[in-house]
This record gives structure tokens, sequence and C-alpha cells, in this order.
């Protein structure tokens, strides 16, 4: 583990709270928080978590219709069957990005504990895909200006959330109603290709089409 990101978290963490939590300058210079794109393009953002289930259905889907996602991916999900994400990434429409290595609430975490989550799972990803990556999605969600700043720590430039999650949980969840810049919610669960084609549908009814996010992410100003 790098000492210097772990002095540098743990250094930024202590300004949190020396600067009070409602310091004007709270959150500045840290990497944003996104669940939703500003942008007027009649886009959506494909978002695809953890990486335990390898269908190759969906892995189908995603070549034949050329959809571009974000992988959000653990490392030790991945590592069992690294080629299934290699040949999804070869066709240039999949980013792999960051998720943890093993999906800890980082608010419950001391600063060491957020470096070895957040750069560690960065450089496994790194190792397996041969790019650095700069989208984090926090497990759960959960996200305060200390996990900002360790992830910042470690090279990250946006946290990524989420508009909607079409995740079947046990049931399918209602279809929302796709606006401009909504970042949709999958898991690479038995069920991600019939949730893929899901999302697909919807956005289509809604006329809007998948598209890469950190291009969009820099266009509209986030980054």
């Amino acid at each position: 583990m790098g000492r210097s990101r772990v002095f540098l978290a743990a250094f930024a963490s202590l300004s949190v709270v020396l600067g009070g939590a409602g310091s004007a300058q709270a959150g500045v210079g840290l990497p944003p928080v996104v669940s939703h794109v500003p942008t007027q393009e009649k886009v959506v953002f494909i978002t695809i978590d953890d990486g335990w289930n390898h269908d190759p259905e969906a892995a189908r889907i995603l070549r034949e219709k050329r959809v571009p996602a974000s992988l959000f991916l653990l490392p030790g999900a991945a590592s069992y069957d690294t080629a299934y994400f290699t040949d999804l990434v070869g066709q240039g429409r999949v980013t792999v990005e960051n998720h943890t290595v093993s999906h800890p609430d980082l608010t419950t975490l001391d600063a060491a504990g957020k470096d070895a989550e957040v750069c560690g799972a960065g450089e496994q990803v790194e190792a397996a895909f041969g790019r650095a990556p700069k989208l984090l999605r926090p497990p759960y969600g959960a996200v305060n200006d200390e996990v900002r700043l360790a992830a910042k720590a470690c090279g990250v430039k946006a946290l990524v959330t989420w508009t909607y999650d079409f995740t079947t949980w046990g049931e399918t969840p209602p279809t929302p109603r796709l606006k401009s810049g909504d970042i949709v919610l999958l898991h690479f669960t038995p069920t991600l290709a019939a949730d893929l084609q899901r999302a697909l549908d919807t956005a289509r009814a809604a006329g809007l089409k998948p598209a890469a996010l950190m291009p969009h992410l820099r266009s509209s100003g986030v980054l």
C-alpha cells in the first residue's frame, strides 16, 4: 500500500473535520458525485456493476448492439474469467472502471481502509485491462467528503452513482421514464440479459440512445 496515498487521505480527512461541516469550502476541489449528466443530447448511460455472473447472452447484446457501457467491476469477480471482459473491452465500446476491491461501505472505513479498497482496485484493474480507471462507483452509493478525498488521492476524477436501477432483485422493478442524461444501473446477475434489453427498449421508447459516459462528463462540464 502506498504510504503517501494513506497520508494524503488521512490529512484530507482531518482537514474536513477541522473545516467544519458548515464550511463554505466543503467539497471544493473534490471529484464530483454524479447521478445524472447535465446534457441536452438525447442520450442515456449504461453502467453495469460487480461482475460475478458472466452471461454470454448479455455479452452478445453488448457486442451486437454496440452498446457503450461502463463496467464497474470487482477485481475478484472479473479475475476468474478475465477473457469475458477483455473480449468486451476489445470491441472498443466498453470501459472498465473502479468498484473497490471487496464492496464495503467506504464511509465506514479509515483512511488506510479507503486507500486499500479504492487504490487497490484501481491497480488491479489497470494490471488486468491496461488502463487505470478514472471513475469510481462507491458501493451502495455511500459517499461523503472523506470518501471523495480518498478517491482523489487514488486518481479518481468522478464518483458515479445512478438515476435508476434496472436490476431485477427478486422481482422486476417498475420501468421509469428515462430522460436525457440519466445513468442506468445494472448488475452482472443471471437476469442481466433481460434487464439490459429492458433498459435499451425503455431508452428507445424515450427517443434516447446509449452513449459513452466519460466523454459526456467532460463535454457537459462535470469534469
